[in-house]
């Protein structure tokens, strides 16, 4: 996990956070006593910079992050942008992007400071992450148009097969 946090902050993004189930599938992986860490389809590195929404300069740090690690499933994306994808009102920051994830605990990313000290964010605390349990978070609640996403997410993802744990909120 360090080799990932290092090759991303050797980037030097603005705002930048490794996150979602990079860290979620870590912390359910420890809980569940397995010795390996389940594979991951991607590892997301965001970022946020209003100065340039080039979907193509997301793929250039993918580019970079491959050169310097080939074994990660590398996915970057610019958080002032995805608002657009994702038909939200602008986010403020990665912080605030990370907010909105669709689950509490996915809501969560990992930094590097300039020491190389680990920061946490974890906009909805890690109660849910720690308890393994799964709900909307807030921002999703709040907007019922939303829940189908989640929902979704739940029955694609299929996270009760791999953590058995596992409870999950209904809508």
């Amino acid at each position: 996990m360090m080799d990932i946090l290092e090759n991303a902050r050797s980037l030097e993004l603005p705002d930048w956070w490794v996150c979602a189930g990079f860290v979620r599938a870590k912390i359910w992986d420890t809980l569940h006593g397995f010795e390996e860490r389940t594979p991951l389809p991607d590892v997301d590195v965001i970022y946020y910079d209003n100065s340039n929404l080039q979907e193509e300069v997301e793929k250039q740090w993918e580019a970079k992050l491959r050169d310097l690690n080939p074994n990660v499933p590398w996915s970057v994306k610019n958080e002032a942008r995805m608002h657009t994808v994702n038909n939200l009102a602008p986010y403020t920051s990665s912080v605030d992007a990370i907010a909105k994830f669709p689950e509490t605990a996915t809501a969560l990313g990992l930094s590097l400071d300039r020491s190389g000290k680990i920061i946490l964010v974890a906009p909805h605390g890690i109660s849910d992450v720690i308890n393994v349990l799964l709900r909307p978070t807030p921002h999703f609640t709040e907007n019922p148009n939303l829940l189908p996403i989640y929902e979704q997410r739940v029955i694609k993802k299929k996270w009760q097969t791999t953590w058995k744990q596992l409870q999950i909120v209904p809508t």
